[in-house]
């Protein structure tokens, strides 16, 4: 199977899409999130792989409007635990580093670290696995990258330290996306997206068909709607499958007060592990 992610060989998106589609995946790089639901779309891979939320960054607000924009399907989720290495030139020790580069969440995500070091330069990059990249392709050894071992490991540099991200906790959810939609079997999950009138209790009385038949509510986020100011998309993720008689009345109770209502996709839920 061909899966495309955003980044350079060893991201974490790659990462994710091995964990989530086995080993002998073939993993296909794109240069950014639009890219990736364009390889989809046009046949190029079967599935695609983006991450939609951070669990210390917040949601990748991004991901979310392009699951509007394109006509595919979620087809699965992933968790993946973020561990962030210090990554330089081979020989280069610690104390010859003086500035570090990788993406700004992952600079944000190793703050504390970063100042234990003293007086280091923190710089901006495109990607986690691209500073690593480019870090080798510059031969600098006063430089180093903050990305993932397997980003090492692709580019032949060495690892400095590991484990530097300032909070375990940190995981990154991911969606795997399609162009044909799946019927999930055993715990599921499904996601979708409506708007509703600019009326008092509009979102209390969508969110209520869920609470009345005890529907667990994942995730809720809300996006401005595009071309009316002060209006909103609702991103909803809720236990169960579009094939339950139970989310099917819910769904069709909503569509009493949604003005617009679509299913994202039905998939298989993934449980968080505990940080290690």
């Amino acid at each position: 199977m061909r899966v495309a992610f955003q980044g350079e060989p060893g991201a974490y998106s790659e990462a994710a899409a091995l964990e989530h589609f086995g080993g002998g995946t073939e993993t296909v790089p794109r240069e950014s999130f639009e890219a990736v639901f364009a390889a989809v779309e046009a046949r190029e891979v079967e599935c695609g792989l983006v991450p939609v939320e951070n669990s210390l960054a917040g949601s990748i607000h991004r991901n979310y409007d392009l699951l509007l924009r394109h006509s595919l399907s979620i087809v699965g989720e992933q968790y993946l635990r973020v561990r962030h290495c210090l990554i330089a030139q081979p020989g280069a020790t610690l104390a010859e580093i003086r500035r570090v580069l990788s993406h700004p969440q992952a600079l944000a995500q190793c703050e504390g670290y970063l100042r234990s070091l003293g007086d280091i330069e923190s710089a901006p990059a495109y990607d986690t696995a691209g500073a690593v990249k480019m870090l080798r392709d510059l031969g600098d050894r006063a430089g180093a990258a903050i990305a993932s071992r397997r980003a090492a490991e692709v580019y032949g540099m060495q690892i400095l330290a590991e484990g530097i991200e300032d909070d375990p906790s940190n995981f990154t959810r991911f969606l795997a996306i399609a162009r044909e939609a799946v019927s999930p079997a055993g715990e599921s999950k499904t996601s979708i997206v409506f708007t509703l009138q600019n009326a008092p209790g509009a979102l209390f009385k969508a969110l209520s068909v869920f609470a009345l038949r005890e529907i667990d509510l994942t995730k809720i986020e809300s996006r401005p709607l595009v071309g009316k100011p002060w209006e909103y998309l609702f991103y909803i993720d809720c236990a169960g499958s579009t094939k339950d008689a139970m989310m099917t009345r819910a769904l069709d109770h909503l569509s009493e007060y949604a003005l617009t209502l679509r299913v994202l996709g039905s998939y298989a839920r993934q449980r968080l592990d505990s940080p290690s």
